[in-house]
């Protein structure tokens, strides 16, 4: 029977990219503007490879409701260029617009990007990061993929480095599925703050009230509050 669920919520995953596709269609792929009038600090949103802002639609709803300005950066596109590259890309908006006290919220890969913007905030920009399925460790299934997937692979230069840099760890709120086909490993980060959601799949967990509800908790969160009480040891919440 957890199987049987499994593999149908696996179905519904794979709906959601097909929203999400339909979604891009109908609104095109200019990304709205961040309010003018914000009450809330400024959120900025990375989708994971080859996705688009609308993936994020459900979260990035739930943050202007709070009176966040969120920021989606139009040169992303479909998030295909190399993490160094995007991080680049990201870290050149943050200086245009000059933003502080910045969330990233980073799907997929778009939590591995904000963790190298963290290791690389020199100018202390950015309050922390709230990483969904994130494959920090990276995920032996690059090893069978082409194009931009192979650098997740565990043996890249970028994923390595991402996972050395454990100072920045306390920094990042992981938040992740009970099952992911993309990430057989896990999410969970040591030292960060953790939240296993009890779905599986690798997308539809992006509009799951659970993740909308701790999305907007740590967005609201002062950048002090993200961190554990102890670094040394994963944090539940």
């Amino acid at each position: 029977m957890h199987r049987l669920t499994t593999a149908r919520e696996i179905v519904q995953d794979y709906g959601y990219v097909l929203g999400r596709r339909w979604l891009s269609l109908r609104r095109g792929m200019t990304p709205p503007p961040p309010s003018s009038t914000p009450t809330a600090r400024p959120v900025l949103l990375i989708p994971g490879v080859f996705e688009t802002w609308h993936y994020l639609d459900a979260v990035a709803t739930r943050l202007r409701e709070q009176g966040h300005a969120v920021h989606h950066p139009a040169e992303l596109g479909f998030t295909r260029r190399p993490i160094p590259e995007t991080a680049l890309i990201v870290q050149r908006y943050l200086e245009r617009l000059d933003l502080r006290d910045v969330v990233i919220v980073g799907h997929s890969k778009g939590g591995l990007i904000g963790k190298l913007l963290l290791m690389q905030d020199r100018d202390a920009r950015i309050a922390h990061i709230i990483a969904i399925n994130a494959p920090f460790p990276g995920s032996p299934l690059a090893r069978y993929a082409v194009s931009a997937w192979r650098e997740f692979s565990p043996a890249r230069p970028v994923i390595r480095e991402l996972a050395a840099a454990t100072e920045v760890d306390d920094r990042i709120v992981s938040i992740y599925s009970r099952f992911d086909q993309y990430v057989p490993g896990t999410s969970r980060l040591a030292g960060a703050r953790n939240v296993e959601i009890p779905v599986a799949g690798h997308f539809r967990v992006l509009a799951h009230p659970q993740v909308l509800d701790t999305v907007a908790r740590w967005a609201a969160e002062p950048a002090a509050s993200a961190r554990p009480s102890s670094a040394a040891a994963p944090r539940d919440d």
